[in-house]
């Protein structure tokens, strides 16, 4: 695939009363086959997700819900394989991502596997950069026409949660869950209109 967008969608599994005091804790940890969290949204799933230029899904990741967002960008993007004439594909030529992706130890990893990034500075970042001066991340205006095309992994997110259960995490078990993405995300791959233009 030319471009792959990343980005990561919480559901949650239950919604504590607006204003009501947090009584998790008496409940203990949730297994790790769960893969759900405790967040300051009470219990979460994160789905790290990776897809290509048309929204359809390439890889994806689910974690419990107080996993950082920047810490799983390599391991999602290692779960991308694209089936090809020959051997399959497993680096786009572009990655769009927004600012919850970028560290120092993801654009490391990007460059060496030779895969272009268009990913933003978070404020904190430019700010330290001014302390201490190094190569400046190029985000100019060819930079913020192609983070418009990030869009495109929210709108594959939007195909997702148009099944209720992956919208609101019914299921108890990770497997159940990840099968229901899987499915939804097969779905999403046929019904592509491949006549229409991906995002450049």
């Amino acid at each position: 695939t030319p471009r792959s967008c990343v980005c990561t969608s919480t559901a949650r599994r239950f919604r504590a009363t607006q204003g009501a005091v947090s009584s998790y804790k008496k409940f203990g940890d949730e297994p790790p086959d769960h893969s759900i969290g405790r967040s300051r949204g009470g219990l979460t799933t994160k789905n790290h997700l990776v897809s290509d230029g048309r929204g359809r899904v390439l890889a994806f990741i689910l974690t419990p819900g107080q996993s950082a967002d920047t810490s799983m960008l390599i391991q999602t993007m290692e779960q991308v394989r694209v089936p090809t004439s020959g051997r399959a594909r497993t680096r786009p030529d572009r990655l769009l991502a927004d600012k919850g992706y970028p560290s120092k130890a993801n654009r490391t990893w990007l460059r060496r596997h030779g895969i272009a990034t268009t990913i933003p500075e978070r404020d904190d970042q430019i700010a330290h950069r001014r302390k201490k001066p190094g190569r400046p991340i190029d985000f100019g205006e060819a930079q913020r026409e192609r983070y418009k095309g990030r869009n495109v992994v929210e709108r594959c997110f939007n195909k997702l949660k148009q099944w209720r259960g992956i919208a609101m995490r019914s299921d108890k078990l990770a497997r159940n869950y990840r099968a229901a993405i899987s499915l939804a995300a097969t779905l999403i791959w046929i019904k592509t209109d491949l006549s229409r233009p991906a995002w450049p």
